[in-house]
């Protein structure tokens, strides 16, 4: 399997502008690109699929184990010419100070995967030969194959660096990037614009491209691609084949809702459920024939004024609840299904108003990071993550089923209580990747079986 990383010494390097031009470039070549993303992101994927024609999957090596990424990650590269993995934040930034948890670094040595590290050469000279030989050497178990450097103010610059590099430190360099702020995408709150968000995309990713194809040896790094070290064969550790049979489950897919891992939706599929999409934002209601809804995250903050407006869908899914319908619903789904949503200006918009709350939004981040979550009444723990500059807002009818907690060296250093739950409807801020704990997926469906076979029963009322 032809694969290859494109990490990064740091955040806001290029490192995504650079992975999307390669793969965008690759794609053109007519190569089937197979994208992935390091860590729990969602909007860094959006990209991933626009210049791919792909859907990217995330591996991240603190929520699943080595084992099952194995296996997640031969699963979707099968058939594809080339994989290129995007990394998270810099090559060795991992849970706390541990880089072997959850880090790009980490990742490249369990799927054994030729590391492009991308350099912030700007204002540099000699002293770029001593940071590339800092990363080289801090993990010898990496494999650094190329170097791309960023911000390179011409190509004499280009040329002395290359120069620099190649003697003292050994790593070849595979090209480079002259500084131009017109390739840099927009950032929000949590990280980068969606792909849908961009205007002008196609025209954007046209033009990277042939700045990727003429300052960047595209041959070489398909040539490090070909890595001769093999992934070994790893079976399914998920053993619910059939379980879903006869299911159908709505999801939320639209430019409010987007936010899903997408193993956790491809797993959905693998064990026999029929996924339907619905939109919050267009549809007038629900449909009609489903045993269970999927409401995940995404920017429900920034089109609060279109849900809004769209109030025949709001009591068409309000009933649907109330009426028993199971529900799972994740971060922007959770805000979504409080009463409404409180923006910095003080505006407020109407959703649908199933929880007896409402969603604060923050300046402040108020959750970032990997979090333990404890679900007493299934009694499971489960491994996830949480991002949001919302909160809702606290009054005594609040059911919270989950017990949240961060950890640092082995210790619990930070604990509270998070998930609603009422009726057939659980609702929380972690974002979860069923790989990570299938016994949560199952409680899940089991919930939507019951309902099915008109046997499910009504909690917390």
């Amino acid at each position: 399997m032809n694969r290859i990383m494109v990490a990064g010494e740091a955040s806001n390097v290029g490192k995504t502008t650079i992975s999307l031009g390669i793969m965008a470039a690759l794609a053109k070549r007519k190569l089937k690109v197979q994208p992935f993303k390091v860590g729990p992101d969602y909007i860094d994927p959006s990209f991933h699929r626009f210049v791919s024609n792909n859907i990217s999957f995330n591996l991240d090596s603190w929520l699943l184990s080595e084992n099952t990424i194995k296996y997640l990650f031969r699963r979707n590269a099968k058939d594809k010419d080339i994989s290129v993995i995007e990394g998270v934040m810099g090559l060795y930034d991992g849970f706390g100070v541990d880089k072997d948890n959850g880090s790009s670094a980490h990742m490249s040595k369990i799927l054994k995967t030729p590391v492009i590290l991308v350099i912030d050469a700007k204002a540099m000279a000699s002293s770029v030969a001593a940071k590339v030989l800092g990363y080289k050497l801090y993990d010898k178990e990496v494999n650094i194959r190329g170097i791309i450097l960023n911000k390179v103010s011409s190509k004499g610059h280009y040329d002395l660096l290359k120069e620099v590099i190649e003697k003292d430190v050994k790593i070849p360099c595979v090209g480079y990037l002259p500084f131009n702020k017109e390739e840099t995408l927009n950032s929000r709150h949590l990280g980068l614009v969606p792909a849908e968000e961009v205007d002008n995309l196609k025209l954007k990713v046209n033009s990277l491209v042939k700045k990727i194809e003429k300052y960047i040896d595209l041959e070489k790094i398909i040539k490090i691609s070909k890595s001769k070290e093999k992934i070994g064969k790893i079976n399914n550790p998920i053993k619910l084949k059939g379980y879903g049979d006869g299911l159908k489950i709505a999801v939320a897919k639209d430019e409010a809702f987007s936010f899903y891992y997408e193993d956790n939706l491809k797993l959905l599929n693998e064990i026999g459920v029929k996924l339907k999409t619905f939109s919050p934002l267009k549809d007038e209601s629900l449909p009609k024939d489903i045993d269970g809804l999927y409401i995940g995250g995404g920017f429900p903050e920034v089109f609060s004024k279109e849900l809004e407006k769209n109030k025949k869908f709001r009591g068409n899914l309000k009933k649907r609840l109330d009426d028993g319908l199971p529900a799972y619903a994740e971060c922007g789904g959770l805000m979504y299904l409080t009463k409404g949503i409180k923006k910095l200006d003080g505006t407020f918009y109407k959703t649908v108003g199933y929880f007896d709350t409402i969603s604060l939004m923050t300046k402040a981040l108020q959750r970032f990071g990997y979090v333990d979550v404890k679900v007493p009444n299934w009694e499971i723990k489960i491994k996830a993550h949480e991002f949001h500059h919302s909160k809702l807002k606290e009054n005594n009818k609040l059911n919270y089923i989950y017990t949240v907690y961060k950890k640092r060296n082995g210790k619990i250093n930070k604990e509270w209580k998070c998930g609603l739950s009422k009726k057939n409807v659980l609702a929380a801020y972690p974002h979860i990747h069923f790989y990570s704990n299938p016994v949560y997926l199952k409680k899940l469906i089991d919930k939507c079986r019951e309902y099915k076979l008109g046997d499910g029963k009504i909690e917390n009322e």
